[in-house]
């Protein structure tokens, strides 16, 4: 059935979502280590690649498919566990798409337009009208219906979702630049000197890697792409360069398709590719009404749900008193006379007596001493930390035990832990 021939018809009914989320994330350092970016842990129980799907779903789009390659573990038993609910008997569909050697014995997925090209028979399979490509990386909430809609009434061959950044942020994006009606004239692939906003000289305009097609001319495009000996095989390289100089690329901003709950005063949308950045993404989730609402029920953010016992604070003796102030404790965790400030608990949390924790990210199943005291620290997943341990007061020590960045956040591992008993 063709979507523009039902008025009223949602366009995400017709649409398929394709998630890239084989990226490493190696500005994350030892996080990405046993796992690729996506399949990082956020927000107290998600991982950043529920975001994208979520924000799929929400919109109405009931075929997802998510291509994988890096260490894709962690991520595929994550999505076999928390989204295995779709049901083809009412035309819904999830896909887990590894680089499996579908076109060549010996090519992985060479770039994020091959990740999507060596999947063409499947999509055909489905026969949607559009495809949403998005990155599996991102913080964000966004109703993909409005883009959709927008790319049908201006005719686009791609439209690109994109957002304003501050020009000294923008070389690690796509910069465009648009006309009035927001056709996008130019577009470079994380240029040196980012080009400036019309009437806004200390922004750009950035691509947030979010691009519509209809899926015929996508499947078209794969395959010039594929048959250019020059081409990285990118998106961001080639496919939406070629199209911005020879056919209609249009640009959607952000900000009319960001979904925003009452406590939400500005369009949200984070990049956590290093350790400073998502610590704080993290860390400002504490606040009293923060710039991210996960607690809006009329948009979900949706993840496997792990039973667990609810979280538990004992003891009430001075210096010995289980307590959290501006923190999110996750079940299963039990804070046993330990103080909390604007901290994270995943799941699973063990912290023992007289232990204080403070601007804090620590994942899941990790157990913390007696006596331990963490300060601006991320803890990786199963992580037990010694008794009598400080992090976050010595520097130079720090540095010497642990992934120290410029700004003072510490990564620990259990891998640095077992380097320090022997």
């Amino acid at each position: 059935m063709n979507a523009l021939s039902s008025p009223g018809t949602p366009l995400a009914r017709h649409a398929m979502a394709y998630v890239l989320a084989g990226g490493r994330g190696s500005r994350l350092m030892e996080l990405t280590d046993m796992r690729a970016k996506p399949a990082v842990y956020f927000g107290g129980k998600s991982r950043i690649i529920d975001f994208a799907l979520s924000n799929a779903l929400n919109s109405g789009i009931r075929r997802i498919g998510v291509a994988t390659q890096y260490k894709a573990h962690s991520l595929i038993r994550h999505l076999q566990r928390g989204w295995n609910f779709f049901r083809p008997e009412r035309n819904e569909t999830f896909d887990i798409l590894p680089a499996s050697q579908r076109v060549s014995e010996t090519l992985w997925y060479l770039g994020t337009a091959d990740a999507v090209y060596q999947n063409i028979d499947i999509i055909e399979g489905y026969d949607p009208l559009y495809m949403v490509i998005l990155a599996g990386d991102h913080i964000y909430k966004m109703d993909y219906e409005q883009m959709l809609q927008q790319h049908v009434e201006q005719n686009a061959d791609v439209t690109v979702g994109c957002l304003e950044v501050p020009r000294a942020q923008a070389s690690g994006f796509g910069v465009m630049h648009v006309d009035d009606a927001d056709r996008i004239i130019d577009f470079q692939e994380k240029p040196k000197n980012p080009p400036a906003m019309p009437g806004k000289p200390d922004m750009a305009l950035a691509s947030m890697g979010i691009y519509v097609f209809n899926t015929k001319f996508l499947i078209e495009q794969l395959h010039r792409d594929a048959a250019d000996a020059n081409s990285t095989r990118d998106f961001g390289k080639d496919i939406i360069p070629f199209l911005v100089k020879n056919g209609k690329a249009v640009a959607h901003h952000f900000s009319r398709s960001c979904v925003r709950s009452t406590e939400e005063s500005t369009p949200y949308w984070r990049d956590v590719g290093t350790l400073d950045a998502y610590w704080e993404a993290n860390i400002d989730l504490t606040d009293v009404v923060p710039d991210l609402d996960l607690y809006d029920r009329d948009w979900p953010i949706w993840t496997f749900g792990e039973v667990t016992p609810p979280a538990k604070f004992v003891h009430d003796v001075d210096g010995r008193r289980g307590v959290a102030m501006s923190s999110l404790v996750s079940g299963g965790c039990i804070v046993s006379g330990a103080s909390l400030a604007r901290t994270l608990l995943f799941t699973g949390v063990h912290v023992h007596s007289y232990s204080a924790i403070e601007n804090t990210v620590i994942m899941p199943y990790v157990n913390i001493g007696r006596h331990v005291r963490l300060k601006n620290v991320i803890v990786d997943r199963g992580v037990s930390i010694p008794e009598g341990m400080v992090v976050g007061e010595d520097p130079e020590l720090d540095a010497k035990r642990f992934r120290r960045t410029e700004r003072g956040i510490c990564l620990i591992t259990a891998r640095m832990i077992e380097a320090l008993a022997a």
